[in-house]
């Protein structure tokens, strides 16, 4: 049986894939021993990939060849802007950071790099390097959410980060965007390789980050 292109991607990215699916953020998320200033910090510079990360899908709108995959993903921008927005400030206000002092804070290398490569992936106008990039965005996390204990952690700023990449409609989406991949990602192997592999090393990188700046 012949493997699915996504899954060679993946394969091919070991082991970076694993090192981010299984860092110390994610198992002290599940337990909810995340610090309040790591977490802060992870959720701030994450918050600042949003403006990027809804060019992007604007991107994987416009250069899609389906009407119903453009659908999907203006679904999925709503929910973006709306529901993990929302999260976002609620975090915010629950961990004491105002937005004067998000404001402040300066971008960590990962967070430039992920802003870039989002922005370069939709520069380029190929569905397949739009995909690719995704793919790691989305997918990665259900990667690990997934794999979270019962139960989630009272905190909520833990636990619904966690059923925000875990839920049905997330997991639905990211089987949409494997397949979609699957269909036109052989045909520009060597961009969707490329975008793949980066993006899976700035997921890891940006874990590193949360503890090196709020430790």
């Amino acid at each position: 049986m012949t493997e699915r292109f996504t899954e060679t991607l993946k394969r091919e990215s070991q082991p970076a894939w694993t090192r981010a699916v299984e860092h110390r953020f994610v198992q002290e998320l599940f337990q909810g021993m995340v610090p309040d200033e790591v977490m802060a910090s992870y959720l701030v510079q994450d918050h600042r990939f949003l403006d990027s990360f809804l060019t992007l899908l604007g991107a994987a709108i416009a250069t899609s060849d389906s009407f119903e995959a453009r659908l999907r993903f203006g679904r999925f921008i709503g929910m973006v802007s709306g529901e993990e927005n929302t999260y976002f400030l609620r975090a915010f206000d629950a961990l004491g950071v105002s937005e004067e002092q998000r404001a402040a804070i300066a971008d960590t290398q990962p967070t430039t790099g992920f802003k870039a490569i989002m922005r370069e992936a939709a520069a380029t106008r190929s569905y397949a390097a739009a995909l690719a990039v995704l793919n790691v965005a989305e997918w990665l996390y259900l990667d690990w959410a997934m794999k979270a204990p019962a139960p989630l952690p009272r905190n909520f700023v833990h636990a619904e980060w966690i059923t925000l990449h875990d839920n049905p409609h997330f997991r639905d989406f990211v089987a949409f965007l494997r397949a979609e991949l699957d269909r036109v990602g052989p045909a520009e192997s060597e961009t969707s390789r490329d975008f793949f592999s980066r993006a899976v090393a700035l997921e890891l990188a940006f874990f590193d980050a949360a503890y090196e700046s709020g430790e």
